[in-house]
């Protein structure tokens, strides 16, 4: 809604009645007068477009009024102005005192989808440009040219997306004016049609269409990778980056990081180094971390590809960077990863000789290696190494090793390994107990896997050691299988201690299948901190013990559920088609 300072009482009646002709009302709209003291209510109006165009044209040398009775109009709910109505207040509003309210209603009729036709562009441009209005003269040729461009981008999308072959004509017959603007903006909505070969089809016709007029530049050419990057051939992609540098246009630093993101992400983790590679023989030079992030993501395999390990570090140093300690981490992990231990060693006493002592990430990734390789005893020398050095492991290099000894099966030493940490005084956390929990269970140790859980989370200093969700809900269905549903009970009580959404799904088949009334019960009062459960929790409880065939346990709980529980239309339902089944 648009206003001006003298609205107040210019038109507080321009509603008539349905019995007055068209005329009659187009003429009484028009006469609008200050006298009149009573409005009819919006809500009451028979609107008739004619009449109020008729109305705003005989107010068009009076932008206030007009624009008053714009607002006036729109506050009737079922008047939805049309492109004419539309103009007509613009042709009054292109005033050097009503520019303001202009663009106002411009953008509102830019929103609603109408557009100004070139008659009336003309029109409205000659009288900004006599009122010497040169800037608004200038932006409302940019908005009308913005808006036909983007019907004719939309019109030849549509015509490439939705014909399989022989679209050039159609589009040819559109009248696209190529320019680098037009020509980006098509790129880009294919690109988000996802219609990556579409794209590089029109990006070759564009070319063989008028190449003495227009040549692909910067722009279309950058686009066109981040188009053709969503390929999972990488051909295409190349091809077009091989064809820029013959034509000496450059990947551009914005381009280069989006699409290294994608490669990564992709896990085409040789297409990202030949990109880094490209980019660091280019005047715009990357990010130095990129090198770390790179190592980082070849790291992340189970064997990591040295030769791109080596390929990205070799150009890191070409360009005259010195090796930093993130990046000897990052070779570490990779060659500890791959079991390549005696280079591992190379880079330490290089990475020593450069100033960089090993700390517990340098060591954590040897103990993560040589665990990986059940070299568990020179896991352990690795951790005494590091003790000597004055550099105590932390709970991520114990938790390595642990968990190295419970996936070998040697379940006394990942113990001794857990009393050992905890006597020099270095704090479990939420992993370490996830690894220690899911060991013990794994070797069949339940009833010590939730003794030790408790009491891992009793001895914690200051009680911070939060357990992670998912190692309360392994627990407690190791629990159930091993038929403590008692015990498995509690920990939903912890949960809610730790502000942990209580994991009750594995509760209703158990107790419907082995379980009793009082179980049930039991359950649902743990279940939620308020002293009644939300009826879809007993509903559930309900349906498995029908499943079960259990018809009388259930009915058992329902006569000892609250009022509200028992009148809960899915739960009268559900009984309901029970006792038809016994009637018949």
């Amino acid at each position: 809604m648009f206003s001006v300072s003298s609205t107040s009482a210019v038109f507080r009646r321009i509603l008539l009645s349905t019995t007055v002709s068209a005329f009659s009302r187009s003429r009484e709209i028009v006469l609008f007068s200050t006298s009149v003291e009573t409005p009819i209510p919006p809500s009451s109006t028979t609107i008739n477009h004619d009449s109020f165009l008729y109305a705003l044209k005989k107010l068009e040398h009076h932008p206030d009024k007009a624009l008053a009775f714009f607002n006036h109009a729109s506050a009737i709910p079922s008047f939805k102005p049309n492109s004419t109505f539309y103009i007509r207040l613009l042709r009054a509003l292109a005033h050097k005192d009503f520019m303001k309210h202009f663009w106002s209603v411009a953008k509102r009729m830019e929103k609603d989808g109408w557009s100004i036709d070139d008659g009336s562009y003309f029109s409205i441009l000659v009288s900004l440009k006599n009122q010497k209005l040169i800037s608004d003269a200038t932006q409302l040729t940019q908005f009308v040219s913005r808006k036909k461009e983007e019907a004719i981008v939309s019109t030849i999308v549509n015509a490439i997306v939705g014909v399989d072959d022989f679209w050039e004509n159609e589009v040819a017959n559109i009248g696209l004016v190529l320019s680098d603007s037009a020509v980006v903006e098509v790129l880009r909505e294919l690109k988000t049609h996802r219609c990556p070969s579409k794209a590089l089809e029109f990006f070759r016709w564009v070319e063989r269409r008028n190449p003495l007029d227009y040549k692909h530049g910067s722009s279309s050419y950058n686009l066109m990778l981040r188009v053709l990057v969503m390929n999972d051939s990488s051909e295409d992609f190349w091809a077009m980056l091989t064809e820029m540098q013959l034509k000496g246009i450059e990947l551009d630093i914005d381009t280069y990081v989006k699409i290294l993101r994608i490669f990564m992400k992709n896990k085409r983790l040789e297409d990202a180094v030949s990109l880094y590679e490209h980019m660091m023989d280019s005047p715009y030079e990357p990010a130095i971390h990129d090198c770390g992030l790179l190592l980082r993501q070849i790291s992340l395999y189970d064997t990591p590809n040295l030769d791109l390990v080596s390929r990205v570090v070799s150009k890191y140093e070409a360009k005259g960077h010195t090796k930093s300690k993130i990046v000897y981490d990052g070779i570490l992990r990779s060659l500890t990863k791959h079991g390549s231990f005696e280079k591992a060693s190379e880079v330490i006493v290089k990475m020593k000789s450069e100033g960089f002592e090993p700390d517990n990430i340098t060591y954590s990734q040897l103990v993560f290696g040589l665990c990986k390789f059940n070299r568990l005893d020179d896991a352990c020398k690795v951790l005494d190494t590091l003790e000597l050095s004055g550099c105590l492991p932390d709970v991520t290099t114990w938790t390595v090793l642990i968990e190295g000894y419970f996936s070998k099966g040697e379940v006394d030493s990942a113990l001794s390994c857990l009393t050992n940490m905890v006597s020099k005084n270095c704090e479990p956390d939420g992993m370490l107990l996830d690894v220690t929990v899911k060991g013990l269970c794994k070797a069949n140790r339940v009833t010590d896997a939730h003794v030790l859980f408790l009491k891992m989370g009793e001895c914690s200093r200051n009680n911070n050691l939060k357990p992670r969700q998912a190692t309360f809900k392994h627990l407690i269905e190791k629990l159930l299988d091993e038929r403590k549903l008692e015990e498995a009970l509690e920990l939903l009580i912890l949960m809610k201690k730790h502000k942990l959404p209580p994991f009750a799904e594995p509760f209703p088949p158990y107790i419907s299948k082995f379980g009793t009334v009082n179980n049930a019960m039991d359950f649902l009062r743990h279940l939620n901190s308020k002293d009644s459960p939300s009826p879809p929790a007993y509903l559930i409880l309900f349906k498995a013990f029908f499943k079960e065939g259990r018809f009388s346990e259930a009915q058992d709980l329902l006569y000892k559920s609250p009022h509200h529980i028992r009148k809960y239309s899915a739960i009268t339902k559900l009984f309901g088609s029970l006792e038809s089944k016994n009637s018949i």
